[in-house]
């Protein structure tokens, strides 16, 4: 059973817990975290008689906004009549927590109890729910809470400062002689007290107060503390909805194919033979796909079956994945664009200790649990639709250009997600219902299939990363050399990249936590073309967190050093990191014998602004099959909002990570993808999964992400246990067990 710790200041570990330098929340925010007075929170009154804030989030964190800036009223903040909050979330809800982690940083400045607050979707807005630090309206990178951390608690703490002034102005007394607890503004002088709701109205005709004071974390309610989901219950009665529960009054259902070859069309259809299933009533026929619209989704798949589509495969149809990868390997083994070069590793690789490796990952789908649809209807000049996505303006926009039409003409209704991964950061599934919705009187639903699901999707790219590193007589690094080759994400969805370099694409090479002041970091661009790769979970830093650490693992042995000890040795320059080791090697039993043929790994890894050191510990049997015994993992994310939610997501992580290193793989034969399903796609089973064990280090610095550092920390600590139980080190992931199986000759 996975479960988390704590670290406490006081709890009496050898080693006192690290404490940042950074001001205090009593001093205010961090200079990162201030807010020009130009730019803050307008109010406007809200039906009913409540009260509505607003905040400029994409100018929030600026040292100044740009010139003529005008403040934008739309919501986040909703007190009604009745004292119940609603908070506009301007993060999307995958999973992950994040309806009640941003709604307990509300809350809490707020000072009202999470069973009076009800989190509610945001519409569609880069302008008014973009990231404070710039960019549009998204959720993924692991920035929830590192974007909104400030943000939220600013405006819930100036719509409690507003509710005091609106009290006092009532009482006629000095707002400073009054307080504010669970939803009540109280006089204790006078033994008198106001429910938010009653003040509500008054508070919302009152002026923001500029530079409202944000609580001390000693007087947090809410904030660390580790609360129950909200959306839980709603999630097990039922009433929760995803975009796939749609339902309204004439609504129609459709599923797709679409050209099974990139770059492919319709070549021929059966539509008379689709028309005779019971229940379809429309066949859409496009240049690149084909859909069957019915009465219910059974019809319409039984409709599609029969509608037998015939495809020109074009360009692509004999591509196959030895082609691809083999154009990987050779675009690998030359120079690529040079993105960093520090120091003059040259001299280290020629007259030290050298090691030259290549490790390389699969092409991963995301094979989300809610399979892709949006609901749709077009009409003359306008179209509203209903579905869930990661980038809900973005999603908008994109319906908006298929059809030709304003982007306020569109109307999107958000819904949460049953997963994302990444997968719905695209807006193919918009473009494509769209599409379909066009030729289709009244709204239609428009789901995939799984197997039109995993064969359409936008795949993590395959890596190819070639190292070299040398290290001296006192095993210390000399010298590290690092060219990744692969798929550009950044080029298929913004164009061609700069210079020759996807930063993108080397996040968690560029930067390294350890002293190696030597090194040189390339990018080479190798696309598949039979494939559209996409942003996938831990994105770039899945595949070189995976070899930087399996080069650490072989740096050690070559060193003659402990794994963990030659880590310590290089991370002087990294403390929170090196802290982080410490404890779970400690907490992991590292060092203590195992039987044969099991065997302790360990990563130690900087990403998404959190540092996180893991153990993994396996066995590996006669036959090559790895038993996942137990991970421990150390995470130093800054400050917690929800430590519960934060450890279910390293969990999760790590077991997505661990799946994908085990058994992940999407293949391509003539052109197409041949994986269609979970039996040919496997996910780890509930047997298989491992104890997992989360602590926690309490730290006052800003917060970082957590959503996939989990996922980037699973594959090399696994394969580094692989190969402490085994000897035989693992440079190409998913782990090929027949290279672990004991060969026996008679």
């Amino acid at each position: 059973m996975p479960i988390f710790r704590w670290f406490l200041p006081g709890d009496g570990r050898k080693r006192k817990n690290h404490v940042s330098q950074t001001p205090s929340s009593e001093e205010g925010m961090s200079a990162a975290g201030k807010i020009d007075r130009r730019v803050f929170l307008t109010i406007s009154l809200a039906a009913g008689g409540g009260m509505l804030l607003g905040f400029p989030l994409r100018h929030a964190f600026a040292d100044a906004p740009p010139p003529k800036y005008v403040l934008r009223p739309e919501a986040f903040i909703r007190i009604d009549p009745d004292s119940h909050v609603t908070l506009i979330i301007p993060q999307e809800e995958m999973g992950q927590g994040v309806y009640t982690s941003l709604s307990q940083l509300l809350a809490d400045e707020l000072d009202v109890a999470m069973d009076r607050v009800t989190p509610e979707p945001a519409p569609p807005s880069d302008t008014i729910y973009g990231q404070p630090a710039g960019g549009g309206q998204g959720t993924g990178g692991s920035t929830s809470i590192r974007a909104f951390y400030f943000a939220l608690r600013q405006v819930g703490a100036s719509a409690r400062a507003m509710l005091v002034q609106a009290a006092a102005q009532q009482w006629q007394v000095d707002p400073a002689t009054l307080r504010t607890e669970n939803g009540q503004v109280i006089d204790d002088a006078h033994n008198r007290r106001l429910d938010y709701g009653a003040l509500a109205s008054a508070a919302a005709t009152l002026p923001a107060p500029q530079n409202p004071k944000l609580k001390a974390d000693k007087d947090f309610k809410l904030i660390g503390k580790p609360l129950k989901r909200l959306d839980t219950p709603d999630k097990v009665n039922g009433k929760a909805q995803y975009g796939i529960d749609v339902r309204m009054p004439g609504l129609k259902i459709a599923t797709l194919m679409a050209a099974p070859a990139v770059g492919g069309k319709v070549a021929g259809v059966d539509q008379g033979a689709a028309m005779k299933v019971p229940g379809v009533r429309q066949v859409v026929v496009l240049n690149d796909l084909v859909a069957v619209v019915g009465d219910h989704f059974w019809a319409a798949r039984q409709g599609l079956i029969a509608l037998s589509p015939r495809w020109h495969d074009g360009a692509n149809q004999a591509r196959s994945s030895d082609q691809i990868m083999a154009e990987l390997q050779t675009i690998a083994a030359r120079k690529g664009a040079v993105a960093k070069r520090e120091g003059n590793p040259a001299k280290g690789l020629a007259h030290d200790t050298r090691i030259d490796a290549t490790y390389q990952v699969a092409f991963l789908a995301h094979a989300p649990m809610e399979p892709m649809n949006f609901t749709v209807h077009v009409t003359p000049g306008a179209c509203e639709m209903w579905g869930g996505s990661q980038v809900q303006a973005t999603a908008q926009a994109a319906a908006a250009k298929t059809l030709g039409i304003p982007q306020d003409k569109v109307t999107f209704h958000n819904y949460m997600l049953g997963g994302g991964f990444g997968r719905r950061l695209d807006t193919d599934m918009v473009e494509k219902s769209v599409r379909i919705a066009q030729k289709v009187d009244g709204p239609v639903k428009v789901i995939w299939t799984r197997e039109e699901d995993m064969r359409q999707d936008m795949y993590r790219p395959a890596y190819r990363n070639v190292m070299s590193a040398a290290i001296n007589d006192q095993g210390k690094i000399t010298a590290w050399t690092h060219r990744v080759a692969g798929g550009s994400v950044m080029a298929r969805m913004f164009g061609p990249i700069k210079n020759g370099v996807d930063e993108d694409a080397l996040d968690g090479a560029m930067d390294t936590p350890y002293d190696i002041a030597d090194r040189r970091i390339e990018y080479a661009e190798a696309e598949p073309r039979a494939l559209r790769v996409g942003w996938w979970r831990g994105v770039a830093p899945n595949n070189t967190i995976f070899a930087g650490e399996s080069l650490m693992d072989e740096l050690a042995l070559k060193a003659g050093k402990d794994p963990a000890s030659f880590r310590l040795a290089h991370l002087n320059k990294s403390p929170r990191l090196k802290h982080a080791l410490e404890q779970v090697a400690q907490l992991s039993s590292w060092g203590t014998q195992l039987p044969a043929r099991q065997g302790r790994g360990v990563c130690a890894q900087f990403a998404f602004g959190t540092y996180i050191a893991t153990v993994a510990e396996v066995a590996v049997d006669e036959a090559g099959e790895i038993h996942l015994k137990r991970i421990t993992a150390v995470v130093d994310t800054g400050r917690v909002v929800n430590p519960d939610t934060l450890a279910a997501q390293v969990q999760g992580g790590l077991i997505f990570g661990c799946t994908a290193a085990l058994y992940g793989n999407i293949t391509v034969k003539n052109g197409r993808v041949e994986q269609a399903n979970f039996n040919d796609y496997r996910m780890m089973r509930i047997s298989e999964a491992p104890m997992i064990e989360v602590h926690i280090i309490t730290s006052s610095e800003a917060p970082g992400g957590i959503g996939e550092p989990g996922c980037t920390a699973g594959p090399p600590s696994l394969v580094n246990a692989i190969a402490a139980a085994t000897g035989v080190r693992i440079r190409q992931l998913p782990i090929d067990r027949n290279l672990l199986a004991l060969r026996r000759t008679a």
